[in-house]
Protein backbone atom coordinates (compact mmCIF):
# COMPACT_ATOMS: atom_id res chain seq x y z
CA UNK A 1 0.00 0.00 0.00
CA UNK A 2 1.60 3.77 -1.09
CA UNK A 3 1.77 6.16 1.59
CA UNK A 4 -0.66 8.21 0.54
CA UNK A 5 -3.17 5.25 0.80
CA UNK A 6 -1.95 4.81 4.19
CA UNK A 7 -2.42 8.61 4.98
CA UNK A 8 -5.67 8.20 3.51
CA UNK A 9 -7.09 5.20 5.54
CA UNK A 10 -5.71 6.72 8.68
CA UNK A 11 -6.89 10.03 7.88
CA UNK A 12 -10.68 8.63 7.75
CA UNK A 13 -10.39 6.29 10.58
CA UNK A 14 -9.72 9.46 12.52
CA UNK A 15 -12.37 11.17 11.00
CA UNK A 16 -14.75 8.35 11.76
CA UNK A 17 -13.07 7.71 16.03
CA UNK A 18 -13.96 11.36 15.99
CA UNK A 19 -17.31 11.77 14.56
CA UNK A 20 -18.20 8.50 16.89
CA UNK A 21 -16.94 10.01 19.97
CA UNK A 22 -19.26 13.56 19.01
CA UNK A 23 -22.16 11.33 18.24
CA UNK A 24 -21.85 9.68 21.84
CA UNK A 25 -21.34 12.51 23.48
CA UNK A 26 -24.49 14.06 22.57
CA UNK A 27 -26.21 10.87 23.14
CA UNK A 28 -25.19 11.27 27.19
CA UNK A 29 -26.70 14.77 26.90
CA UNK A 30 -30.14 13.37 25.23
CA UNK A 31 -30.30 10.40 26.61
CA UNK A 32 -31.80 11.03 30.59
CA UNK A 33 -34.86 12.60 28.89
CA UNK A 34 -35.09 10.94 26.13
CA UNK A 35 -34.29 7.42 26.54
CA UNK A 36 -31.69 5.05 24.45
CA UNK A 37 -33.45 4.11 21.59
CA UNK A 38 -33.30 4.73 17.70
CA UNK A 39 -34.91 8.09 18.16
CA UNK A 40 -31.33 9.03 20.30
CA UNK A 41 -29.36 8.14 17.91
CA UNK A 42 -30.83 9.90 15.11
CA UNK A 43 -31.09 12.86 17.29
CA UNK A 44 -27.74 13.00 18.57
CA UNK A 45 -26.12 12.28 14.94
CA UNK A 46 -27.68 15.45 14.12
CA UNK A 47 -26.42 17.48 17.18
CA UNK A 48 -23.30 15.83 16.04
CA UNK A 49 -23.42 17.56 12.52
CA UNK A 50 -23.88 14.14 10.67
CA UNK A 51 -26.01 13.50 7.49
CA UNK A 52 -28.21 10.85 7.78
CA UNK A 53 -26.04 8.83 5.25
CA UNK A 54 -22.70 9.24 7.59
CA UNK A 55 -24.76 7.96 10.45
CA UNK A 56 -25.66 4.86 8.90
CA UNK A 57 -21.95 4.74 7.65
CA UNK A 58 -20.66 4.99 10.77
CA UNK A 59 -23.87 3.25 13.64
CA UNK A 60 -25.31 1.03 11.36
CA UNK A 61 -26.95 -0.85 14.27
CA UNK A 62 -27.73 2.66 15.85
CA UNK A 63 -28.53 2.69 19.91
CA UNK A 64 -26.93 -0.91 19.72
CA UNK A 65 -23.32 0.69 18.92
CA UNK A 66 -23.92 3.79 20.88
CA UNK A 67 -24.21 1.11 23.61
CA UNK A 68 -20.55 -0.65 22.63
CA UNK A 69 -18.85 2.92 22.25
CA UNK A 70 -20.22 3.35 26.16
CA UNK A 71 -18.84 0.17 27.51
CA UNK A 72 -15.70 0.51 25.51
CA UNK A 73 -15.16 4.47 26.70
CA UNK A 74 -15.65 3.11 30.54
CA UNK A 75 -13.17 0.52 30.26
CA UNK A 76 -10.66 2.64 28.46
CA UNK A 77 -11.30 5.50 31.20
CA UNK A 78 -11.10 2.65 34.14
CA UNK A 79 -7.77 1.33 32.34
CA UNK A 80 -6.37 4.90 32.94
CA UNK A 81 -7.41 5.10 36.60
CA UNK A 82 -5.37 1.96 36.99
CA UNK A 83 -2.20 3.00 35.10
CA UNK A 84 -1.40 4.45 38.79
CA UNK A 85 -1.19 0.70 40.32
CA UNK A 86 1.18 -1.87 39.24
CA UNK A 87 -0.51 -5.12 39.09
CA UNK A 88 2.67 -7.01 39.48
CA UNK A 89 2.54 -5.48 43.39
CA UNK A 90 -0.78 -6.24 44.13
CA UNK A 91 -2.31 -9.89 45.24
CA UNK A 92 -5.14 -11.30 43.03
CA UNK A 93 -8.08 -10.12 45.58
CA UNK A 94 -6.52 -6.52 45.32
CA UNK A 95 -6.17 -6.33 41.13
CA UNK A 96 -9.99 -7.52 41.16
CA UNK A 97 -11.02 -4.94 43.47
CA UNK A 98 -9.14 -2.16 42.07
CA UNK A 99 -10.44 -2.88 38.52
CA UNK A 100 -13.67 -3.46 39.70
CA UNK A 101 -13.70 -0.19 41.44
CA UNK A 102 -12.07 1.78 38.95
CA UNK A 103 -14.56 0.44 36.49
CA UNK A 104 -17.77 1.57 38.85
CA UNK A 105 -15.63 4.84 38.66
CA UNK A 106 -16.11 5.46 35.51
CA UNK A 107 -19.18 4.84 35.32
CA UNK A 108 -20.43 6.90 38.48
CA UNK A 109 -20.30 10.24 36.29
CA UNK A 110 -22.94 8.54 33.77
CA UNK A 111 -25.62 7.28 36.08
CA UNK A 112 -28.89 8.75 35.06
CA UNK A 113 -27.61 7.83 31.57
CA UNK A 114 -26.90 4.40 32.47
CA UNK A 115 -30.41 3.59 33.62
CA UNK A 116 -31.66 4.60 30.25
CA UNK A 117 -29.00 2.30 29.33
CA UNK A 118 -30.02 -0.38 31.66
CA UNK A 119 -33.94 -0.03 29.89
CA UNK A 120 -32.58 -0.60 26.59
CA UNK A 121 -30.10 -3.55 27.31
CA UNK A 122 -32.91 -5.65 29.20
CA UNK A 123 -35.11 -6.35 25.94
CA UNK A 124 -34.42 -9.94 25.48
CA UNK A 125 -33.05 -9.05 21.73
CA UNK A 126 -30.41 -7.29 23.38
CA UNK A 127 -29.14 -9.15 26.15
CA UNK A 128 -26.56 -11.05 24.23
CA UNK A 129 -24.98 -7.57 23.55
CA UNK A 130 -25.25 -7.09 27.25
CA UNK A 131 -23.44 -9.98 28.13
CA UNK A 132 -21.00 -9.50 25.10
CA UNK A 133 -19.97 -5.83 26.72
CA UNK A 134 -19.86 -7.19 30.23
CA UNK A 135 -17.48 -9.99 29.08
CA UNK A 136 -15.35 -7.58 26.96
CA UNK A 137 -15.11 -5.02 30.11
CA UNK A 138 -13.63 -8.48 32.42
CA UNK A 139 -11.03 -9.40 30.15
CA UNK A 140 -10.04 -5.80 29.78
CA UNK A 141 -9.47 -5.67 33.41
CA UNK A 142 -8.15 -8.95 33.69
CA UNK A 143 -5.79 -8.29 30.78
CA UNK A 144 -4.31 -5.15 32.90
CA UNK A 145 -4.06 -7.25 36.12
CA UNK A 146 -1.30 -9.54 33.99
CA UNK A 147 -3.90 -12.72 32.98
CA UNK A 148 -2.38 -14.78 30.26
CA UNK A 149 -4.57 -17.90 31.15
CA UNK A 150 -5.64 -19.43 26.98
CA UNK A 151 -7.28 -22.97 28.76
CA UNK A 152 -10.71 -23.26 30.50
CA UNK A 153 -9.00 -20.81 33.29
CA UNK A 154 -9.28 -18.03 30.91
CA UNK A 155 -13.21 -18.15 30.14
CA UNK A 156 -14.00 -19.24 33.47
CA UNK A 157 -12.02 -16.12 34.96
CA UNK A 158 -13.94 -14.02 32.42
CA UNK A 159 -17.33 -15.43 33.42
CA UNK A 160 -16.59 -14.69 36.91
CA UNK A 161 -15.49 -11.41 36.78
CA UNK A 162 -18.26 -10.52 34.79
CA UNK A 163 -20.92 -11.52 37.49
CA UNK A 164 -18.66 -9.53 39.81
CA UNK A 165 -18.69 -6.77 37.45
CA UNK A 166 -22.51 -5.76 36.47
CA UNK A 167 -23.78 -7.03 40.00
CA UNK A 168 -21.44 -4.75 41.86
CA UNK A 169 -22.33 -1.90 39.28
CA UNK A 170 -26.06 -2.51 40.48
CA UNK A 171 -25.73 -2.17 44.05
CA UNK A 172 -23.46 0.88 43.83
CA UNK A 173 -26.27 2.73 41.25
CA UNK A 174 -29.22 1.03 43.85
CA UNK A 175 -27.70 1.37 47.02
CA UNK A 176 -24.68 3.20 47.02
CA UNK A 177 -20.82 3.04 47.16
CA UNK A 178 -20.67 1.59 50.42
CA UNK A 179 -22.93 -1.46 49.71
CA UNK A 180 -21.58 -1.72 46.75
CA UNK A 181 -17.68 -2.39 48.17
CA UNK A 182 -19.27 -5.00 50.78
CA UNK A 183 -20.99 -6.42 48.20
CA UNK A 184 -17.62 -6.53 45.88
CA UNK A 185 -15.69 -7.83 48.98
CA UNK A 186 -18.02 -10.49 49.79
CA UNK A 187 -18.21 -11.72 45.85
CA UNK A 188 -13.87 -11.60 46.31
CA UNK A 189 -14.26 -13.56 49.09
CA UNK A 190 -16.71 -16.27 47.15
CA UNK A 191 -14.58 -16.95 44.26
CA UNK A 192 -10.72 -16.87 46.21
CA UNK A 193 -10.73 -20.42 46.42
CA UNK A 194 -9.27 -20.58 42.56
CA UNK A 195 -10.02 -24.47 42.01
CA UNK A 196 -13.77 -23.26 42.25
CA UNK A 197 -13.26 -20.73 39.63
CA UNK A 198 -13.14 -23.70 37.18
CA UNK A 199 -16.59 -24.85 37.64
CA UNK A 200 -17.54 -21.03 37.63
CA UNK A 201 -21.00 -19.79 36.46
CA UNK A 202 -22.95 -21.54 33.86
CA UNK A 203 -23.86 -19.00 31.45
CA UNK A 204 -27.36 -19.19 32.14
CA UNK A 205 -26.58 -18.10 36.07
CA UNK A 206 -24.65 -15.12 34.13
CA UNK A 207 -27.84 -14.27 31.89
CA UNK A 208 -29.92 -14.27 35.36
CA UNK A 209 -27.45 -12.32 36.79
CA UNK A 210 -27.22 -10.04 34.26
CA UNK A 211 -30.91 -9.58 33.90
CA UNK A 212 -31.33 -8.87 37.91
CA UNK A 213 -28.92 -6.30 37.72
CA UNK A 214 -29.99 -4.39 34.76
CA UNK A 215 -33.54 -4.54 36.86
CA UNK A 216 -31.69 -2.53 39.66
CA UNK A 217 -29.82 -0.60 37.46
CA UNK A 218 -32.62 0.77 35.62
CA UNK A 219 -34.55 2.03 38.76
CA UNK A 220 -31.15 2.76 40.92
CA UNK A 221 -32.13 5.15 43.92
CA UNK A 222 -35.07 7.55 44.30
Amino acid sequence: MSKGAQDGNQTASSWADQAEQRVLDEALRLAPAAGWNARLTERAAQAAGLSPGETQLLLPEGARDLAALLSRRHDAAALQTLTALDPAALKIREKIRAGVIARLDAVAADAEVMRALAAFLAFPTNLALALRLTWESADVLWRWAGDTATDENHYSKRAILSGILISTMAVDMASGRDSALAHLDARIDNVMAFEKWKAGLKPMDLASELVTALAKMRYGRR
